[in-house]
């Protein structure tokens, strides 16, 4: 029994740092100048991202904006996705600073990070311009006192701010991305007057709203809104950003946003502040946002116009081997790299000639969410066997046509490379070269004597006269005692 829990414990130490390995926390270079962003990211490895908590404050660093990515790979039929989120870090001044290790609670687990010491210098003659520098935001200390009851005066001061649903766009092809963003914007100056209400239950029906049953969506995740300093006409404001996604129409019915609500808590300030009493009173206020409608544009006529991808594509190609002997195996990647709906790309169908054969691709999908777009990398590995010698120029087996909305026409890639196969045409070659799996493997190690389909027919029959006999002998020697 003893064995049977050490063996128990055992498995589960081997397993923890297996679970352990699928949420990582992973820290920025250092050094760097200071017009560039310090990072740090969490990593989470087929999973889902439900919940975390905040990233850390750093000393002499102020929170900007976040990212995130999404990377795919399918290789023989197991898929691994890598989900990452990056939150951005911008130096106020150049110096040295200590970044203390701390952990992050990501989908209900602790995630241990060891920190590092970040060391911030100039930016160099040749190098861009800096980032604007975020001033520190110093906070108001609050004190208790004691008051007697006093009636005040309050009056409702008006508020420079405003609900609006952005989108890149004033009108898509069918399959074209738009980027939709819905921001809060409150001048600076009106900060004490104005705070969010309620803001989890809100934002979900305003979601609701937003979501188009004829559109894919890719949206952009974030749990933290944390205020942008913009400037609207000349006047500094502080922009919210509620929601983010890139909506690709499915067909020519337009995107319809109707108008959105949004409730915010609106503080009445005392006419006549004085120490004794309070200085605000609160009270409800609701902003709208107004409606908007995207109309979706029909492709130009093509014979593949309900099927072909809509994006700004480029080609990217690769052989394991540029030369090759008859039926020797050899690999060709044709990776589809740009901005679009990737998840919506299949892997292209090879015209494949007399000598070679083709079989079914590896998939590896690279999505990045930044900027207000969506961009990355797919790729197709195929598996190559050639079976007559010869060259073979891949643009005669793949292509690939697309819509390129931005010149709004269409386009095919077309690959370039070339393969030359040497030796000479076998035609008695059954045993192909690819990997057919373990069960194939141990062929050569097996028994091929013939066995008769009788034979265990036989072994039972004999088995039943022994178990009879050792039964009756038992039962004598029962009877006679």
């Amino acid at each position: 029994m003893k064995s049977l829990y050490l063996t128990f414990i055992l498995i589960f130490m081997l397993l923890a740092p297996l679970q352990a390995q699928q949420i990582s926390i992973e820290l920025g270079k250092s050094p760097l100048p200071i017009n560039q962003y310090f990072t740090i990211s969490v990593r989470l490895q087929n999973q889902q991202l439900k919940e975390y908590s905040s990233f850390p404050e750093i000393e002499g660093f102020k929170k900007s904006n976040k990212y995130s990515s999404t990377k795919t790979i399918i290789t023989g039929g197991n898929t691994t996705t890598i989900f990452t989120i990056t939150q951005n870090y911008a130096a106020l001044v150049e110096g040295e600073y200590l970044l203390k290790p701390f952990s992050m609670k990501v989908n209900g687990q602790t995630v241990q990070s060891k920190g590092l010491t970040i060391k911030v210098h100039p930016v160099q003659a040749n190098a861009p311009q800096s980032i604007n520098q975020p001033d520190l935001i110093t906070q108001e200390e609050e004190q208790e006192q004691q008051v007697e009851e006093e009636e005040a005066e309050f009056v409702d001061k008006d508020d420079n701010a405003f609900l609006t649903l952005y989108t890149d766009k004033k009108e898509a092809f069918v399959g074209e991305g738009v980027n939709t963003v819905l921001y809060f914007y409150l001048a600076e100056s009106d900060q004490r007057l104005l705070d969010f209400y309620d803001f989890a239950n809100q934002i979900n029906g305003i979601l609701r709203q937003i979501k188009q049953p004829h559109a894919w969506e890719e949206t952009f995740d974030f749990t933290e809104i944390t205020p942008e300093n913009v400037l609207v006409k000349g006047e500094p404001y502080l922009r919210f950003k509620l929601y983010e996604a890139v909506l690709y129409p499915l067909n020519k019915e337009p995107l319809r946003f109707p108008q959105l609500q949004l409730q915010m808590i609106k503080y009445k300030v005392a006419k006549n502040p004085s120490l004794l009493t309070e200085d605000r009173q609160e009270g409800y206020k609701v902003f709208y946002s107004r409606p908007r409608e995207i109309p979706v544009k029909e492709l130009p006529p093509h014979p593949l116009r309900d099927v072909v991808p809509v994006g700004d594509y480029r080609l990217r190609e690769q052989l394991s081997k540029k030369t090759v002997t008859v039926n020797k195996s050899f690999h060709y990647m044709f990776e589809i790299e740009g901005e679009g709906n990737l998840a919506a790309i299949m892997a292209p169908e090879p015209n494949v000639p007399p000598g070679l054969e083709f079989y079914p691709p590896d998939v590896r999908q690279d999505i990045t969410k930044r900027s207000g777009s969506v961009s990355g990398a797919k790729s197709f590995v195929y598996a190559v066997l050639p079976r007559e010698p010869g060259t073979y120029g891949m643009s005669e087996v793949l292509e690939w046509i697309y819509f390129n909305p931005i010149a709004a026409k269409y386009d095919t890639l077309r690959p370039t490379l070339q393969v030359h196969v040497t030796g000479a045409k076998d035609n008695d070659a059954l045993v192909l070269s690819r990997d057919l799996g373990p069960f194939y493997n141990i062929i050569g190690n097996e028994d091929n004597t013939l066995i008769s389909l009788h034979e265990f027919d036989e072994i039972k029959r004999y088995t039943n006269i022994i178990l009879l006999v050792l039964l009756a002998v038992a039962s004598f020697i029962f009877f006679k005692k």
